[in-house]
Order: C-alpha cells, then structure tokens, then sequence
C-alpha cells in the first residue's frame, strides 16, 4: 500500500481520488521547495511530508536549504521580527549579508525547475541571483503576518518580491498589495506522522514519568520554540495566578531548537529565571525528532495553551485540537482560523484573561470535553494535510497556464 492509501481511514477515498485527479495536469513537471532548515519549526514539519506526497502523485518534487554563515541566521532572525512589525536594528551590511548568501546559495542550489517555491524571507532574493533559463516561475510563501512590516525592512524585501510570479499567504490579514497574483493556502498537520496518530496507554504514561510530568494531576501545556513571540513569560504568569486556586496544577512548556533561530537559548534562559525552583512548573528542550513525547504530552494536557504574541499560524493549536484538547490562544495570526470562543476553546489578550479562561476550563469538565470533540472534527475538515496539498496543486495548475500546461477537467465531488 502507497502512502496516500494509508489516509483514506481519515479522510475518506473520494479526496484521495480527488488529488490523483487533480495531479495529472501536473505529472513530470519538477517543483522545488527553498527554506532555511531541515529541522525545527513548522515550515520544515510541512515540507517532510508534502515533497514525498507530491513524488507520488507523480510531481518531480525537491527540497533545497539555502545555508549560511551564523550572522546570517542572525540577520533573518531580525528579519523575521521586522516583517512581523517589531522593530529590530539592521545595519546596512547586515542587509547586505542577506542578498550575498541569497548570492552564494543561488549558485549551490538545485534549483532547475518548472517552479519553485521559496519559503519566508531568509531565501527570497534567489530569483535576483538564478538565472532565468533555470527556473521557468517562482513562488513565494510567506507563513507569517507581513501586513504591518517595519518600512526599512519592507523596503529591502519589496524588490525581491516582485520577481516572483505568485505569493502565497495563510490569510487574508497577512497579505500587502502585490503586483503578482495572491493565494490563500493555510497549514496542515500530517494526522498519522508520530506527532498525531495515537498512541497506546502505556507509552503514554511511561513518557510522562520519563519527562517528570505526573500522569494523575491537572496539566496545561504549551509547545512552542522558546521565541519571545510565543510569549512564555505570560504563561507562567496565567499558570501563577491560578496556581492558588489550584494547588495540584503543573505547567509544562516544551520546545526544541531551530536551526535558523538564533535568540531560542537566551529566550530559555529567560524562561528558566521565571521558573525558579518551582517543581510543578516544567520546562522540556526537547530534540528536534521528539515527536512522540509532544504526541504524549498533548494528549495528556488537560489544557493546551499557545498564548502568542504575533502567530503565522500555530500548528501546535491544530495538534491539539486533532487530540480533543481545548486550547486557549493568544488573539492573534492564525490562531484565529481554529479557536472560536466557547466552541474550540478561547482566545485572550493577557496573562490575566489566560488566567481567567483557565479557571472556567478546569472548573467544567463537560465543557473541556465538547471542546476537545469540536475541534477534533474542525481540524478533520480543514487543517489535514490532504486538503493542503489540493491547494498546493491547485495553485500550482494556476501559476503554470502561463505555460499552457494541461489542466484537467475541475473535478466533481
């Protein structure tokens, strides 16, 4: 049995005949994916599962990683904030770094191909610097919120963007006026990778020990890179608030490296000084493959929260919504697509109004549970990686008429 089969047990065989339908307009043509790590972050999560699901569906599909010195990694890192609208200090030869690796890399990479898709700003000057008989379209995917960028930072990154042919975004919030054609694709989570699919009682139990969390006690969880836009310190402070109300509650936070993410060890530090020596307040770093102890630890959770800041889209929500846990989230980017208020869980704006959704949560069993159910079915329906990787080909048929590619008949449910 192929790898597509093995979904149908979730998401049923008439959308799985619906991608092989979809895919034959686009078979033999050489699609390659440019982000800035293998490993860490959703982005990477993402592109471990569409490439080989793409090569099945008979899309000559590829994965590049653009590389670079560490100041690169820096400079993005920066990047990244100022796209999302916090302003971090560049100088002009940190932007200049930024278009010499693109240079660099341009040069290293497979990047033959009828498209490629480049992922978030770290690679995106790369059509400045490939040359044009090598790739016949580019794409952009932008996965976090570039509506309210810093305007030095804008700047430097508008002349790369209008190079490409198409841009796609999460939402419509997120996206800027560009001269280019605009897609609207959300994220996805893979419901039988060892992230998601269940697992048995047993080595639920002995990795909560393992990772001394205690398996019989209240547990809120939050899973993220330790990233000051995830907003842990706000966690804890929630947690510390409720703590006297309940005084069996543990907190858990748990994350892992990023290669392209260089402020996560200050950012721990940070966490482990508000921690102090509280024992029932956890802080897990986590290997990059410690998917199954993340599968454990959410569905242990009683509450799973994601109290960002600033959010591209939160797969972490999506993970724990796909177990039945109700989450409460920071009012913000995607986390807004999945939490509703009172139906999938709750969105705050403050440490205190976490707080406050925490203590109604914990109070009302019944409440947690039809939550936890709706959601699970609400990610059934539009967060699953079979319904990604249709938009992914149907975007793909668009950008590739300008090639009078062949385009099947629209397929009729």
């Amino acid at each position: 049995m192929n790898r597509l089969e093995t979904y149908e047990q979730v998401v049923g065989h008439q959308e799985i005949t619906r991608l092989r339908y979809l895919a034959q307009g686009l078979r033999g043509a050489r699609v390659v994916h440019v982000n800035s790590t293998r490993t860490g972050g959703g982005v990477a999560e993402i592109l471990s599962w569409m490439v080989p699901l793409m090569r099945e569906l008979g899309i000559d599909a590829h994965w590049e990683v653009i590389t670079g010195p560490p100041d690169f990694y820096r400079v993005t890192k920066a990047i990244h904030n100022n796209l999302q609208g916090l302003p971090v200090p560049l100088k002009d030869e940190d932007l200049q770094l930024h278009r010499d690796v693109n240079r660099d890399n341009a040069e290293k990479l497979a990047l033959e191909a009828d498209i490629v898709i480049v992922h978030d700003p770290q690679p995106i000057f790369l059509p400045e610097f490939t040359p044009k008989n090598r790739v016949k379209r580019w794409v952009w995917r932008c996965h976090v919120d570039a509506s309210r960028p810093t305007r030095r930072v804008w700047k430097h990154l508008e002349s790369a963007i209008n190079r490409y042919d198409a841009a796609i975004f999460h939402m419509a919030a997120f996206t800027r006026p560009l001269p280019c054609p605009m897609f609207l694709i959300p994220p996805s989570i893979d419901p039988l990778s060892d992230k998601n699919c269940p697992l048995p009682e047993d080595e639920r139990i002995e990795t909560l020990r393992r990772l001394n969390v205690d398996p019989d006690r209240p547990l809120l969880l939050q899973v993220s890179r330790f990233d000051r836009f995830k907003d842990p310190i706000g966690v804890i402070q929630a947690y510390r608030l409720v703590k006297p109300y309940y005084p069996d509650l543990q907190l858990c936070l748990a994350g892992g490296p990023a290669d392209d993410d260089p402020e996560g060890p200050e950012v721990l530090r940070e966490v482990m000084e508000h921690a102090g020596s509280d024992r029932d307040l956890i802080v897990l770093m986590l290997p990059p493959n410690s998917h199954r102890e993340i599968n454990a630890l959410q569905r242990s959770a009683t509450i799973v929260l994601q109290k960002s800041l600033r959010e591209g889209f939160g797969l972490t929500v999506t993970e724990a919504l796909w177990k039945g846990k109700p989450v409460i989230g920071g009012a913000c980017g995607g986390i807004t697509l999945q939490v509703h208020d009172y139906h999938t869980g709750f969105l705050v704006y403050s440490p205190e109004g976490a707080a406050y959704r925490i203590r109604y949560l914990l109070r009302y069993a019944e409440k947690r549970q039809r939550m936890g159910r709706t959601g699970h079915e609400f990610v059934r329906e539009h967060f699953l990686l079979t319904r990604h990787l249709r938009d992914y080909m149907i975007m793909l048929m668009c950008v590739t008429q300008k090639d009078k590619a062949r385009i099947p008949t629209p397929f009729a449910a």
